[in-house]
C-alpha cells in the first residue's frame, strides 16, 4: 500500500476533509458487475485506487463495467467465489476486500435453498480463507436488514433482539456475518458489516421497481401486486449507500463494526406504485394477491435505526420517493436491462 499525501477537499454529505492522507489501495470487489458492485468500483477508481473485480456474471452486466474497463487501474477476473484457485489469484496483493457478491433472490429462495448456502455462506467462507492465506485483514460485507426477520423493535437497531430467521437469504447472510466476526476474533481481521434496506438507483436490475415497471410495460392497464399493497418498506439510493460504506471503512473504530444503512422513514408499497405509475403516465387497475406479505419470508415492515452510521457524519441525500423516481428514469433510458434479464 502506498501513501499519497495531497491537498484536496472531499465532500461527503456536507462534510469536508482537507489536507488528508489518502491511502491508495489495491482493492478487491466481489460481485463487481452487479448494481451496487459496479457503482462501488467506479467510486473507488475515481478516488485513485487500484481495483480488482471478480464476478461470475450470473446476474452482473458487463456494460456496467464499460467505464472501469477503460481505466488502467481496473482488472476484471471472470470467475466464481466457489473456485478457490481463481479467488486466490484475484485477492493476491490486495489490502482490502469489499465482498458484495451474493445470490439476492429472496423471493424464490425456497425453490433453490442450496444456492443461498453456496453463493452467500460458503462463498463468504472462501473469501475469508483467501484473505487469511494472502494476509488481507480488512473486509466490508454487504449483509441485509432481512437478518432481523420480523423484528419486534421498530425502528430496528443493530443491537436489537436477534429473531428467528424467516428467509433462507437472511439466514445465509446471518451465517456470513457470524463467520466474519469469528475471523475478526480469531485472525485479527477488521470488518464493516452493512445491513442494507433495499437499494435503488442507476443500474438497478431487480426488485419491486424493476418488476412493476416490466409488468406495466407489458400491460399498462393492469398491475398484479403481491400481498395487499400495505407492506411498509424502506429504501436507500445507491450513491448514498456507497457514501456510507466508504466513510465507515475509513472511520470505523472497532474490530467488528455493524451498521444499518437506510433512510429515516418508510413507505407503503401502494405509495411506490403511485409514484411509478405517475412517472410512466399510466393508471392501471391494481390486482392484489391478498395477505399482508408478498412471499414466504417477506417481512411486511422493514424500518432500520441508522443512528450508528449517522454518528460518523453520514446522512442520505435522497429520500425514498426521489430514489424511486431516479430508478424509473434509469429504466426508461436503459430498457436493454429487461432483455438481458430475460435471456
Amino acid at each position: 500500500m502506498s501513501l499519497l499525501a495531497v491537498r484536496r477537499k472531499v465532500a461527503c454529505n456536507g462534510l469536508a476533509f482537507v489536507n488528508s492522507i489518502i491511502c491508495i489501495m489495491k482493492t478487491l470487489v466481489t460481485g463487481c458487475a452487479g448494481f451496487i458492485g459496479s457503482t462501488l468500483v467506479d467510486r473507488l477508481l475515481a478516488a485513485g485506487h487500484d481495483v480488482i473485480g471478480i464476478d461470475n456474471f450470473s446476474t452482473g452486466q458487463r456494460r456496467f463495467l464499460d467505464g472501469a474497463l477503460s481505466s488502467g487501474h481496473f482488472s476484471l477476473i471472470e470467475g466464481d467465489l466457489l473456485d478457490d484457485v481463481t479467488l486466490g489469484k484475484a485477492i493476491k496483493g490486495c489490502t482490502v476486500v469489499y465482498h458484495l457478491a451474493a445470490n439476492a433472490d429472496v423471493r424464490f429462495g425456497t425453490e433453490h435453498p442450496r444456492k443461498d448456502l453456496e453463493q452467500n455462506t460458503i462463498a463468504t467462507y472462501n473469501v475469508l480463507e483467501a484473505m487469511r492465506a494472502h494476509g488481507v485483514r480488512k473486509i466490508a460485507f454487504s449483509s441485509t436488514g432481512s437478518v432481523y426477520g420480523e423484528s419486534a423493535v421498530i425502528p430496528t437497531p443493530e443491537n436489537g433482539p436477534f429473531p428467528i430467521q424467516t428467509s433462507l437469504y437472511g439466514a445465509s447472510k446471518a451465517a456470513g456475518e457470524g463467520l466474519i466476526a469469528a475471523y475478526c476474533e480469531g485472525f485479527g481481521f477488521q470488518s464493516c458489516i452493512f445491513r442494507f434496506v433495499s437499494i435503488l438507483g442507476e443500474r438497478y436490475t431487480h426488485g419491486h421497481v424493476f418488476d412493476f415497471y416490466k409488468k406495466l410495460k407489458d400491460d399498462p392497464l393492469r398491475l398484479p401486486v403481491l400481498g395487499n399493497g400495505k407492506q411498509r418498506k424502506s429504501y436507500l439510493y445507491v450513491q448514498d449507500c456507497i457514501d456510507a460504506m466508504l466513510l465507515a471503512m475509513e472511520m470505523a473504530p472497532d474490530k467488528v463494526n455493524i451498521f444499518n444503512l437506510g433512510v429515516d422513514t418508510y413507505c407503503e408499497v401502494n405509495d411506490s406504485i403511485g409514484w411509478i405509475c405517475n412517472a410512466l403516465g399510466v393508471q392501471p387497475a391494481l390486482d392484489y394477491a391478498g395477505g399482508d406479505r408478498g412471499w414466504i419470508g417477506d417481512n411486511p415492515f422493514i424500518f432500520l435505526d441508522t443512528k450508528r452510521i449517522r454518528a460518523l457524519g453520514w446522512s442520505p441525500r435522497l429520500g425514498i420517493q426521489e430514489g424511486v423516481l431516479r430508478t424509473v428514469a434509469y429504466l426508461r433510458q436503459n430498457e436493454w436491462v429487461f432483455e438481458l434479464r430475460a435471456s
